[in-house]
C-alpha cells in the first residue's frame, strides 16, 4: 500500500464484500489500490477484481502495487458511471460486489498541480480526469455571479455563496483568477475569516473548493448514474459498498438504497451506515467525515 495514501474503513468494506465474493469484485475507484489490495488479500485466488479509475497516473501506480496479485486483476481507465458498459465490453456479466470510495486520493490533494487544495499554490484545475476540458478556472472566471452563487450553495451548502460570488466577480474584472491561493484568499476575505484565526474550524474556502471540484468532475451526475446501475450490475446476493465524505453524496446514496428496499430489490446492511472509530480518525484525520453504506441486492 502506498504510504502517502490511507484508505478509509478498509476492514468494514472487506467484511461486507468478502462474504459475497465468489467470482468477481469491482473497485469503482481504484486510486492507489488501498481497498483493492486488501480485497485481493482477503479473498480466494479464484476471485478476480476489475478496477476502474479516471486518473491514469494512479492506475499506473496501482498496477505496480498490485503486482503480487498478477493475473487476478484488470485495471481500466473509466469513470464509475460507465460500469455497466465496461462489464459488458469484457463479457463479465454481473459482479458479486462493488466498492466506490467517493473521496479524493491523498496524493491528488497534496499535488499542487492538481489545484485541489488551498494549502499550497497551484493552477485552478481540479480535474481528476485530465482528458476533460473544463477546469475550475473556467468556472470561476466565466460563470455569472448568480451562477457562481448557485453552484456554491447547491453543491456544497455554502451559506456565504452570494458574498463569495460577488467578491470573485469583482476581483476578476482586473485579471483572471488562475491560482488556488488567490481564490482561497478572496473567499476568506469575503466571509471575513482569517484562516490563521479560525481556531479549529474548517478553512473558509473549504466549501468553495468542494463545490468547484464536484462541478468540474460532474461528480453528482456520475454518482447518480452509478446508483441507477447497481441493480443491473450486481447478481442477486451481491453487495454494493459506497463511501461518501459529504452530506449531499450521502443523501443521494441513502435515498437510492431506500428506494431499492421499497421496490424489493435491495436490503440495507447497516441502517445508519458505518463511520470511522476514534483510532482511525487519529491515524487518518481525513477519514473523519467518511460514511459507509452497504446494500445487498435482492431478487
Amino acid at each position: 500500500m502506498d504510504p502517502s495514501h490511507v484508505p478509509v474503513l478498509v476492514s468494514q468494506v472487506c467484511v461486507a464484500l468478502a462474504a459475497a465474493a465468489e467470482r468477481l469484485l469491482v473497485d469503482c475507484t481504484v486510486g492507489l489500490a488501498g481497498h483493492t489490495q486488501e480485497l485481493l488479500r482477503r479473498t480466494p485466488p479464484s476471485v478476480r477484481l476489475l478496477g476502474l479509475d479516471v486518473d491514469d497516473a494512479n492506475l499506473g501506480r496501482a498496477a505496480e502495487i498490485l503486482r503480487p496479485y498478477s493475473g487476478r486483476f484488470d485495471l481500466v481507465r473509466a469513470n464509475f458511471s460507465e460500469i455497466g458498459k465496461v462489464l459488458a465490453e469484457r463479457g463479465l456479466g454481473t459482479a458479486d460486489g462493488l466498492i466506490a470510495d467517493l473521496g479524493v486520493s491523498s496524493n491528488q490533494l497534496d499535488d499542487p498541480s492538481r489545484g485541489l487544495s488551498f494549502e499550497s499554490d497551484g493552477p485552478l484545475d481540479m480535474r481528476l480526469d485530465r482528458r476533460s476540458g473544463l477546469t475550475a478556472a473556467d468556472l470561476v472566471n466565466d460563470l455569472s455571479e448568480k451562477e457562481l452563487a448557485d453552484l456554491l450553495y447547491l453543491q456544497a451548502q455554502e451559506r456565504h455563496s452570494r458574498r463569495i460570488a460577488r467578491a470573485i466577480c469583482e476581483a476578476r474584472r482586473s485579471a483572471r483568477i488562475e491560482s488556488t491561493l488567490l481564490l482561497a484568499r478572496l473567499v476568506a476575505n469575503a466571509v471575513g475569516v482569517r484562516p490563521a484565526d479560525r481556531r479549529g474550524r474548517i478553512h473558509p474556502a473549504t466549501r468553495t473548493f468542494l463545490a468547484l471540484r464536484i462541478a468540474v468532475n460532474h461528480e453528482t451526475e456520475c454518482l447518480t448514474a452509478l446508483l441507477r446501475q447497481i441493480p443491473d450490475v450486481l447478481r442477486p446476493g451481491g453487495r454494493a459498498a459506497l463511501i461518501s465524505f459529504q452530506s449531499t453524496e450521502d443523501r443521494l446514496i441513502k435515498e437510492s438504497f431506500r428506494r431499492l428496499v421499497r421496490e424489493g430489490r435491495g436490503r440495507v446492511l447497516y441502517r445508519r451506515g458505518l463511520v470511522p472509530d476514534r483510532d482511525e480518525i487519529e491515524r487518518n484525520p481525513r477519514s473523519r467525515s467518511a460514511r459507509l453504506r452497504v446494500l445487498e441486492r435482492c431478487g
